[in-house]
């Protein structure tokens, strides 16, 4: 069992997170462990298929472990709500030697490190350092063959749990959050968070340095550090996975078509989760200026509802859209 003490800072500071390297290495343990990961299937046929080279898949497969442990190094600590890929690889590469034997040693205990990892185990830090910059190349390349196309949708996926989530943290506080998480995970009013059925044990105090709450797409239970010296930070299963791979809908003529006419109906059935316009008229095959005409009839009579984020604004159907489209 792992478990987080964490005070009334660490609640004040616990915070959600989006990490592209966090669902890069979640996705090589769905290629490792296939039988954990049924959603995945086809995307993992793909890959596995020539997508990517196999003198690459065997470095690849040898960053996580038997027990499907990964190094601590490869998942840090999201600095930030929702980081780029090269943003957490500068600070991977940044990472000591002595911390990535370190890792590599604990994703893989008690067995050695497998024969593409030995050169950790040469003396002095220039292989490690060697070995460090060419794991970060690969994941590079990994991603943009196997992940780059599928992240707009998975982002949008990533961020609806995150909404939820914060619904059900505004509305029933720490209990209602954590135990919607995953049934491994349990809550105590004295602070403590504790992680079941875990093959570690330790216990770490958030020290005011507060908890990341990070969804994944491919994690099949929560997912801690391996490391007590590091910071208190969750991978979590994410909602809405199974959404990921679904084809495209076809409104069809349906009593909903024939009110609002087929190219509304689209929008509004897709929008059953946090879309942007350019997502929306990709997943339509039309311009975004005709969504954008659609939207503002829908948003006007109260069918779908909007909210900025950053740059982009995010539309969803309201209740009275879900309602309609459900009807």
């Amino acid at each position: 069992m792992i478990s987080f003490l964490l005070g009334v800072d660490d609640l004040a500071d616990t915070r959600f997170a989006i990490s592209p390297l966090s669902q890069l290495m979640g996705s090589l343990q769905a290629l490792r462990a296939p039988g954990l990961h049924p959603l995945h299937r086809q995307w993992r046929s793909t890959v596995l298929g020539g997508t990517v080279a196999p003198d690459d898949l065997r470095l690849l497969s040898a960053l996580v472990g038997a027990t499907l442990a990964m190094p601590d190094f490869l998942t840090p600590r999201p600095t930030a709500f929702a980081p780029t890929l090269d943003e957490e690889l500068t600070a991977v590469r940044a990472t000591p030697p002595e911390v990535v034997r370190r890792d590599l040693r604990a994703a893989h205990a008690p067995r050695p490190l497998p024969d593409a990892l030995r050169q950790a185990e040469a003396p002095g830090d220039e292989p490690v350092l060697d070995l460090l910059d060419g794991i970060c190349s690969l994941l590079r390349r990994y991603w943009e063959a196997a992940l780059s196309p599928y992240w707009p949708r998975m982002r949008l996926v990533l961020e609806a749990d995150i909404t939820h989530r914060a619904r059900q943290l505004a509305t029933g506080g720490a209990h209602s959050l954590f135990s919607g998480l995953h049934p491994n995970l349990r809550w105590r009013d004295d602070g403590l968070l504790t992680v079941d059925r875990m093959i570690g044990r330790y216990e770490v105090e958030g020290a005011g340095r507060g908890l990341r709450l990070v969804p994944s797409l491919f994690a099949h239970k929560p997912a801690p550090p391996i490391s007590a010296e590091e910071p208190p930070m969750l991978a979590y299963p994410g909602r809405g996975t199974a959404t990921l791979w679904e084809p495209e809908p076809d409104p069809g003529a349906s009593a909903l078509a024939a009110l609002l006419g087929a190219p509304r109906t689209a929008v509004l059935r897709l929008l059953a989760e946090p879309l942007p316009t350019v997502e929306l008229a990709r997943r339509l095959g039309v311009t975004p200026s005709a969504v954008s005409q659609h939207l503002r009839v829908l948003h006007a009579t109260g069918l779908v509802t909007r909210a900025r984020d950053g740059r982009r604004v995010l539309y969803r159907r309201s209740p009275l859209g879900d309602r309609l489209a459900g009807a």
